[in-house]
């Protein structure tokens, strides 16, 4: 469903990312469930950078979750806090069961 790996991966159907490399989780944000593609895999990466300060560890989840995802600017804050609250919230199993996934989907 994918093309050659040459002009990247891509749905040969409609042009778009190929459905079993969505990995879509889904969080709270301003109170309704918003599913954020590739969630986990970017708490890892920013976790990996090992940021003390919050403003900056923020600003690493917005702007990478952006690289895959539209956040709306009148939004931004509610982003921002829930983004960081998913941060807080990882445990050493959550980061290994990441790395599992990843090595897997590789």
């Amino acid at each position: 469903m994918s093309g050659d790996g040459k002009d990247g991966s891509y749905c040969t159907i409609c042009g778009g990312i190929p459905p079993d490399q969505i990995k879509i989780k889904k969080i709270a944000i301003d109170g309704k469930e918003t599913g954020i593609d590739r969630l986990d895999w970017i708490l890892l990466d920013v976790y990996g950078l090992g940021l003390h300060n919050e403003d900056a560890i923020t600003d690493e989840l917005v702007k990478r979750v952006m690289k895959f995802n539209y956040i709306p600017t009148k939004k931004i804050a509610e982003y921002r806090e829930a983004l960081l609250r998913e941060y807080k919230m990882l445990r050493p199993d959550d980061i290994a069961r990441i790395r599992e996934e990843m090595t897997r989907d590789t």
